[in-house]
């Protein structure tokens, strides 16, 4: 994060009384990298959805999905309001319906799948009280102190892991600088040839403060960063940027997550989180316009460290 954003911040901060000083490095990446809901009025619930509607979709992005420019089967979306930003991936996984859904319905197979985000620094869940909390620590793309990161607890739930339907949801009520109502969702049904098809959505709301944090930082440190969708035309064609460039390069980074985590759940325990780091990596190379952030050596071995601080809770 520059220096210039970190004022902002801690001015913004100071102003609203939201937040302790600790977490000011963490609050423009909480804010844009996670996602979140709300009542989302202009596009069907998530989570309501069902088998028939999700293979009706896959039917329908079919041409979309095999002309996809990504090199894969993949379609990224994204939608902005007045308070509202939201993410979606629909992608035809090279893994089959069974490891999907042994991985998303499992609290400890989540928190090891969204940790191998550059922002998310630790994931850890809870059990009581009826009900399954992941509590979340978000923070800067490089080495960091959880006091100076920012926590979330998300409540975890299972809405369907039948044969034919999947469906995950994680929810957060309060965030810093006003977000609020975040959400990310997984919905996945079966496909022929032991492929699976998956819509992953993030979502989020924002208030002032938050606006205000986030139009900063996409005017500054965040200026040249772009999300898929292009825009303009002829030779005027571009990426879109903003809010929306935001959710979107956050949108691929979970989607390649969720690719990594499943395609090396077949390897022996002790390899797996190594062929993940690496597999995760070099797919966002493919992107780099609008994935690269660090060198490969410093990611592995950040996570690698993020990892074994994670494991000391584990072991209390």
């Amino acid at each position: 994060m520059s220096s210039s954003l970190f004022i902002m911040c801690s001015v913004i901060l100071k102003y609203f009384r939201l937040l302790p000083a600790q977490a000011v490095v963490s609050v423009v990446f909480a804010a844009l990298s996670f996602g979140a809901s709300g009542q989302d009025v202009s596009r069907p619930n998530a989570l309501a959805s069902g088998n028939a509607f999700l293979l009706e979709k896959y039917a329908s992005l079919r041409p979309a999905l095999t002309g996809s420019s990504f090199g894969r089967l993949l379609v990224i979306e994204s939608e902005e309001t007045s308070n509202r930003i939201m993410g979606d991936a629909y992608a035809v996984l090279d893994s089959p319906f069974t490891a999907a859904r042994s991985v998303f319905p499992n609290p400890d197979r989540m928190c090891e799948l969204i940790t191998l985000h550059l922002n998310t620094k630790y994931c850890f869940p809870i059990f009581g009280n009826g009900q399954t909390l992941l509590k979340v620590n978000f923070g800067k793309k490089t080495p960091q102190e959880l006091g100076d990161t920012y926590p979330l607890d998300f409540v975890m739930q299972v809405k369907s892991a039948s044969p034919d339907l999947l469906e995950v949801m994680l929810d957060a009520k309060q965030g810093p600088l006003g977000t609020n109502n975040y959400r990310i969702a997984v919905e996945a049904v079966p496909l022929p040839g032991s492929k699976t098809f998956l819509h992953l959505r993030y979502s989020y709301g924002f208030g002032v403060a938050g606006k205000i944090a986030m139009r900063g930082y996409l005017a500054t440190a965040g200026s040249k960063k772009v999300g898929f969708t292009k825009i303009g035309t002829g030779n005027s064609t571009t990426y879109i940027g903003g809010m929306r460039g935001a959710i979107e390069r956050n949108t691929m980074r979970y989607y390649l997550a969720v690719d990594a985590y499943l395609a090396n759940l077949n390897l022996p325990a002790g390899q797996q989180m190594n062929a993940r780091l690496n597999h995760w990596f070099d797919a966002t190379e493919k992107y780099a316009e609008q994935l690269g952030e660090v060198n490969k050596a410093d990611y592995i071995s950040m996570k690698k460290a993020e990892y074994l601080r994670q494991q000391s809770d584990v072991r209390q």
